[in-house]
């Protein structure tokens, strides 16, 4: 059975949504969810970086944030326990998609994306949702403290790490939620999901559940 989550916070100007295993990143099925052409669907080369991609062409490109205004185009990006974040500025249509593992986070890339949308798109954080996908909760995300010192530098402070011990478990949506509070968005503009992947790994494909290689799932946002 497809699981598909379209998260409430957007308006009709956008079609939204998240996958699980079903549909997966199939990018005909995604095309006929989103009602446009296969060739119209863009998705970066994720490589966990904090770089953040302003869509001129649709040529293979580096990234882990895409950026764009342009209607008729689906972005997306592809995740297995790492956070899909999905952008829109409601006045401008600007939208975005963002993947953040520890390192995304660490580096502040969801940070990054909405100040390129505020610097390059004229768009005001105030004006902006966002809506973060089901990933890897801080109940299965075991740490050591070098990723949660990581996170603490790009993040601050809030309620996003637990201690078991001498393990820590580090809830990447929850930090990301604050690192867009943190530049301005405002909290009843953010929705997140409460979905493990781990916990749910027959809806959700989990990287730490399979031990090694597994299949994606996605987050995609178009203009319509």
């Amino acid at each position: 059975m497809e699981r598909l989550i379209f998260p409430e916070i957007f308006n009709g100007k956008t079609i939204a949504f998240f996958t699980g295993k079903r549909p997966g990143a199939e990018i005909e099925r995604i095309a006929e969810i989103a009602s446009v052409e296969k060739q119209n669907i863009y998705m970066p080369v994720q490589r966990h970086t904090d770089k953040v991609l302003i869509l001129d062409s649709f040529e293979p490109k580096v990234a882990d944030a895409v950026i764009t205004n342009k209607r008729g185009t689906l972005i997306g990006v592809q995740v297995a326990d790492c956070v899909p974040i999905l952008l829109h500025d409601k006045k401008t249509t600007v939208i975005g998609a963002v993947h953040a593992g520890w390192r995304g986070t660490a580096a502040g890339i969801l940070k990054k994306a909405v100040m390129t949308m505020v610097n390059r798109f004229d768009s005001s954080p105030a004006d902006i949702l966002i809506a973060l996908g089901p990933s890897i909760r801080w109940c299965c995300y075991i740490v050591g403290y070098d990723v949660v010192a990581a996170a603490k530098s790009a993040t601050g402070n809030g309620n996003y790490v637990v201690e078991r011990g001498e393990r820590y478990c580090l809830d990447l949506s929850t930090a990301n939620k604050y690192q867009a509070l943190s530049v301005g968005v405002l909290p009843e503009h953010i929705w997140m999901s409460d979905e493990c992947t781990y916990c749910y790994p027959d809806r959700y494909y989990s990287y730490r559940y399979a031990r090694g290689t597994t299949g994606r799932q996605g987050g995609f946002i178009g203009i319509v």
